[in-house]
């Protein structure tokens, strides 16, 4: 009698290798809607370079100084609007997700909860710094002094801060699942009063006291100090410590917030 001995291969684990590589592969995921249209990213500059052409030349006119002064003062805020505004938005896509059934595929997949955030948000970071730079370019022309390793170093920050934020931005729309109108009504109320007293349009040391204790505690505000820094090349002004401790605790936050709504989505 003959006797058939079958092998059976190992199964291939069902597991990716690891977070890293979970991490990778989302990122890879998500960036290539901006690959296959990265005028996207272009066209989400608009109300940045809006704000650039048409607010800026009314506050030199109200300062009365230096248009090239105005500048350096000016761009370094609207670097933070784009990081603002490009990050803060981000969960309408997961909303979109969640309402097609295309995030319910992805939770089943054999991914890292975390790493299903964490790549999301990476993913932010790529607009961002791209958007930052076109936002230098075009003021140079106009007066604006750039000081490369500080453009550098300033990006990084923002890059840093939109990573938290972009993922806070996904904490929510986990949270409005079922209502998106709730998204865009949070999304609204907090961000045009977190803008306007972070003292990127505007300066606040004027402003009523209330104002100037209200914009003490809001981590924009040191974001803001520590580009117009950066930008101006005084990398080690201590304005510069106080905005990448805000960065970093923004994108701490942001991060356990997300990981924690990510793993818990169901």
């Amino acid at each position: 009698m003959t006797t058939h001995t079958t092998t059976t291969a190992p199964a291939a684990s069902a597991r990716p290798t690891g977070f890293a590589h979970d991490t990778a592969a989302v990122f890879v995921r998500e960036s290539r809607p901006l690959v296959r249209d990265p005028f996207s990213v272009v066209f989400s500059l608009v109300q940045p370079l809006v704000f650039l052409g048409l607010f800026g030349p009314l506050l030199v006119g109200a300062a009365g100084g230096d248009a090239a002064d105005t500048l350096q003062w000016f761009v370094p805020g609207i670097l933070v609007m784009v990081a603002l505004f490009g990050t803060a938005s981000t969960g309408a896509n997961l909303l979109f997700e969640m309402q097609t059934g295309s995030h319910e595929r992805t939770l089943v997949a054999p991914l890292s909860r975390g790493a299903l955030l964490v790549g999301r948000a990476l993913k932010d970071v790529v607009p961002l710094v791209v958007q930052g730079t076109i936002v230098v370019l075009v003021a140079v022309p106009f007066g604006f002094r750039v000081d490369v390793p500080g453009l550098v170093a300033g990006l990084a920050v923002l890059a840093v801060f939109g990573i938290g934020f972009g993922a806070l931005s996904y904490t929510l729309a986990l949270a409005c699942r079922s209502r998106d109108w709730m998204f865009w009504m949070v999304h609204q109320t907090l961000l045009f009063p977190l803008m306007i007293l972070s003292g990127m349009l505007l300066p606040l040391d004027d402003g009523p006291e209330w104002i100037r204790v209200a914009a003490a505690v809001n981590p924009l505000s040191y974001l803001v100090g520590a580009e117009r820094a950066l930008l101006a090349g005084e990398v080690g002004a201590a304005d510069v410590a106080g905005g990448v401790v805000a960065a970093v605790v923004t994108c701490a936050v942001g991060i356990a917030v997300g990981v924690r709504a990510m793993r818990r989505a169901r």
